[in-house]
């Protein structure tokens, strides 16, 4: 063989080796590409579809809603939200039992009496004590003129709602005991127009239903909750979704802390933008607005605690049907 052909064949055997060696450097990337992709793809199929479903009540959660902006912070991490109104927080956390939402915004009450029915809820969140947005309201005409005189009454309130407790504990302070009235278990709705037309004597009542049924039916207030109980809401979610989306949940507190700014520092703005969202007259919404007061916080032991008591208060009376713990409901990130 010449020299020439030599390194003609030598030049043969250096590109087939290279070609072989890039087939299969490629194979082996293939291979693991795919097995990164095989093992990536569950987690991407889950943040893509991942979902916040908030059940919520007229309030905070509607003004965010309107802006749209808890749907601006969760996009980027491929979550959307899905959004469902109700009237009161008892059929809130039926809700939640059925899987239809998992997560939303509820008085102190309705919570306990969930727990004992056994759904899996945790508290996320709580606001600051606001007692002066729940009351006792009574006609304008009416003879009561002290809580001492329920005796016997009839009093329309929802049941398993924040002002069930409130009542208790309202009778309790005035030397009546729960046995001494009659409820009527009647929603919102309902119980405005039992309340109108004087089938019922009292009506427990929270914002903006108060208000409301103040200026438009002349209703006098018997007694509002300050210095008988806290009155906080509470924000919820089941232990399973918290745990896997806390980002989403810490996302929607920090947007709700956002609007108790509003709030705080520009009631007129927040009442304008109450009133266009739930159809109220804007002389309602300047009376609800600052009635209320403002400040979203983190679930500690001691808000766990308060609950505890309402808990014990409704076995007690037998309203619910076994001893419940609240610390099984803390978030899976209190120590």
């Amino acid at each position: 063989m010449s020299q020439r052909e030599e390194k003609r064949s030598k030049a043969i055997h250096y590109v087939q080796q290279n070609s072989k060696r890039r087939r299969l450097i490629a194979g082996g990337l293939g291979l693991g590409l795919a097995g990164i992709g095989a093992a990536l793809a569950p987690r991407l199929a889950r943040a893509a579809t991942r979902q916040l479903r908030i059940g919520y009540q007229k309030g905070a959660l509607s003004i965010i809603r309107a802006q749209g902006t808890l749907e601006q912070r969760l996009a980027p991490l491929g979550a959307s939200v899905k959004w469902v109104e109700f009237s009161a927080g008892p059929v809130q956390l039926e809700a939640l039992g059925a899987g239809s939402i998992v997560f939303g915004d509820v008085g102190e009450a309705p919570p306990i009496f969930a727990q004992a029915a056994g759904t899996p809820l945790v508290y996320v969140g709580a606001t600051v004590p606001r007692p002066n947005v729940e009351a006792v309201l009574v006609r304008e005409e009416s003879g009561i003129s002290r809580p001492a005189q329920l005796r016997g009454k009839r009093i329309a309130l929802n049941k398993g709602s924040n002002v069930h407790y409130f009542l208790v504990k309202l009778l309790e302070k005035h030397g009546l005991a729960y046995g001494d009235v009659t409820p009527v278990w009647l929603a919102p709705a309902d119980a405005r127009a039992a309340f109108e037309r004087g089938s019922v004597d009292a009506w427990a009542i929270w914002e903006p239903y108060l208000a409301a049924a103040q200026q438009t039916l002349k209703a006098r207030i018997l007694a509002d909750a300050d210095g008988v109980v806290k009155n906080r809401a509470y924000y919820f979610s089941t232990r399973d979704y918290a745990r896997e989306n806390a980002d989403l949940i810490k996302i929607a507190l920090e947007e709700l802390g956002r609007v108790d700014e509003l709030a705080k520092y520009r009631p007129d703005d927040y009442a304008a933008q109450l009133a266009t969202i739930l159809g109220l007259p804007r002389s309602v919404l300047d009376v609800v607005v600052r009635r209320y007061t403002y400040g979203t916080l983190p679930i500690t032991h001691a808000i766990l605690e308060e609950q505890q008591q309402i808990a014990d208060t409704f076995l007690d009376l037998k309203l619910i049907p076994r001893k419940i713990n609240l610390r099984e409901t803390a978030p899976p990130w209190l120590a």
